[in-house]
């Protein structure tokens, strides 16, 4: 089942692709910035709480190889007791038997054979519960990368649309600005200057 994060990003991706591109670009999209900015709050809204719900399924590898180590010790200790009663059997068939000390060899040999397959289905317990907390966990981390990833593509469209409208507002100032540059350079020789002003007045006095 999708999550709401991840219905999110499928429509930002799906608005973007939507949007139309500026006059003379093939890059450069034309984008409805509340509309956008709404998609973006409610997925920044959402991420914390998403990175948590994956954090816990990570955390509960602990409790797995917890689990699996308890097993296994139940386990050794069941074959050691079954070990030690079949030591003591045959302690005291012994005491009515000539041949004590191949009943005590087989005793012994047959316990070791049951602690020693104990110890083999305990570490597969491990070894199993290591290899399922460890999949959970690259799992999530995999999740949350590739949804960090598609929110970094999304920010970079958003970034890029931005610098594209300044771009294209600083242009359109420089433009203005030339012209009205332009205008006053034009202006600029038909002004008479305060000095030429001054020194006309006097040479009127004087004659």
């Amino acid at each position: 089942m999708m999550s709401r994060i991840e219905q999110l990003i499928s429509e930002i991706e799906e608005y973007i692709d939507s949007c139309k591109f500026q006059a003379l670009s093939n890059s450069k999209i034309i984008v409805n910035k509340e509309e956008l900015e709404e998609l973006l709050v409610e997925l920044r809204l959402r991420i914390p709480d998403e990175i948590k719900k994956y954090q816990k399924i990570i955390s509960q590898q602990e409790a797995i190889l917890g689990e699996a180590q308890t097993q296994a010790d139940a386990m050794l200790d069941d074959a050691k007791k079954q070990a030690d009663s079949m030591v003591a059997q045959a302690s005291e068939q012994t005491t009515e038997m000539i041949n004590e000390h191949e009943i005590m060899q087989r005793a012994y040999a047959h316990a070791n054979e049951v602690v020693e397959q104990a110890n083999i289905q305990a570490q597969a317990i491990v070894d199993a519960a290591v290899n399922d907390a460890n999949n959970i966990r690259q799992s999530s981390i995999q999740y949350t990368d590739d949804m960090l990833r598609s929110l970094q593509t999304i920010i970079n469209h958003t970034m890029e649309g931005a610098k594209g409208r300044f771009d294209s507002f600083m242009s359109s100032m420089q433009s203005s600005y030339d012209i009205v540059s332009s205008n006053r350079n034009e202006l600029a020789g038909g002004l008479v200057q305060p000095e030429e002003q001054d020194k006309g007045q006097q040479e009127n006095g004087e004659a």
